[in-house]
């Protein structure tokens, strides 16, 4: 086991575009940390420095006690799985996953122990005399885990090792992933992992705290819940989430009260939102997250009116796409609340749960609703 430690990383290419801008962050002994975020984000450059395939332009990473910067990979500690699994075709299952004990000279006894308990942990021994051709998604995802298991590694690289399965085997893999960290984990094995992924539903039921990156530099590094509670700012709230959160434009007054003009219309907040303000005022985003939004009553003031687009029933909830203007919201209702004759015309009013609502900078994206005592 080993704690991983990234400090000042940089990452600059022959042409001079700066891929990666001097970030740090650490990693626990233990920890399932998870790097995500959209596309061209840097978040597989990142894990490749780690593991040695980048060269380094900048900055120090550190893996246990040693300085790794100049090391080869295979003298790093780490074992990697990539998103097309990297298998040897010509060799068997059982080949492929001692090829690395192999190549390290490990008695013929050891390896063939060490086989069949990978195999075993991961339910493929019935697997071990096939090729890679003949196996699914799945299995051969399972075996590439297993090639990177068997290494007892410092640390494990996950580069996007689920995103060429179909979604309900996703879903079974995440659980199979994260199952494998814990018992690891009690067993006292190496269990220290990064992993790498652009869905944010794999970084929120898998990472004990999730790394957000965006354009080479990290917006928030939290686990799940305060992510989706507490977002530094509207790039963070609008990615984590699903659907992602409503971010809408609008000006923020709080002489005489808190109030927040969106198009032609304007809500007004107490303290449950102005005690969390440090701002007095400016061009604001206003965010609230889709499941935060609820159809208000007839008699109900202080609401937002607007046209509904387009409905969608999900089964046990039902997403509604409601127009206000030039601004579009998405709002989840459960099925068993939505009745379609609250809906007169096409109209609807909705009313923000506002201890949930965050209010945004509009220049600098900051969430300027996020006081220390909030």
């Amino acid at each position: 086991m080993a704690r991983l430690q990234i400090r000042n990383l940089e990452k600059v290419y022959a042409n001079s575009f700066k891929a990666v801008h001097g970030i740090s962050l650490d990693v626990d002994d233990g920890e399932f940390m998870v790097l995500v975020g959209p596309s061209g984000c840097a978040k597989s450059t990142t894990l490749r420095m780690i593991a040695g395939l980048e060269t380094i332009t900048g900055g120090e990473i550190r893996i246990g006690d040693r300085i790794v910067n100049n090391l080869a990979p295979g003298q790093r500690g780490v074992s990697m799985v990539f998103q097309n699994y990297a298998l040897y075709p010509h060799m068997k299952v059982r080949s492929n996953l001692a090829f690395g004990l192999k190549l390290k000279r490990r008695p013929k006894p050891e390896i063939e122990d060490a086989t069949k308990a990978v195999a075993n942990t991961l339910e493929i021994d019935p697997l071990l005399d096939r090729l890679p051709k003949q196996l699914s998604g799945g299995q051969a995802q399972r075996v590439a885990v297993g090639r990177a298991l068997i290494k007892k590694p410092d640390v494990f690289l996950f580069d996007e090792p689920l995103s060429n399965l179909d979604a309900k085997l996703r879903a079974s893999m995440r659980v199979r992933i994260t199952d494998l960290h814990k018992r690891l984990k009690r067993e006292g094995q190496s269990s220290t992992v990064v992993y790498v992924t652009h869905d944010q539903t794999e970084a929120m039921t898998m990472g004990d705290r999730i790394c957000v990156m965006k354009d080479g530099c990290i917006m928030q590094v939290a686990d799940p819940v305060t992510l989706y509670n507490r977002p530094e700012n509207a790039f963070v709230a609008g990615f984590i989430g699903s659907p992602e959160m409503n971010l809408m434009e609008g000006t923020l007054a709080v002489n005489g009260g808190i109030r927040v003009r969106l198009a032609d219309q304007v809500l007004t907040f107490g303290e449950d939102v102005g005690g969390r303000l440090d701002v007095t005022g400016g061009e604001v985003l206003l965010g609230v997250r889709p499941q935060h939004l609820r159809i208000a009553a007839s008699d109900e003031e202080n609401a937002l009116e607007g046209h509904v687009s387009h409905v969608e029933f999900m089964g046990h909830e039902v997403y509604l796409y409601v127009d206000i203007a030039d601004i579009r919201l998405v709002v989840v209702v459960p099925s068993e609340q939505y009745h379609p004759e609250d809906i007169r015309d096409d109209r609807i009013r909705l009313i923000p749960r506002k201890t949930a609502v965050h209010i945004f900078d509009r220049e600098t994206g900051r969430n300027v609703s996020l006081s220390a005592n909030a």
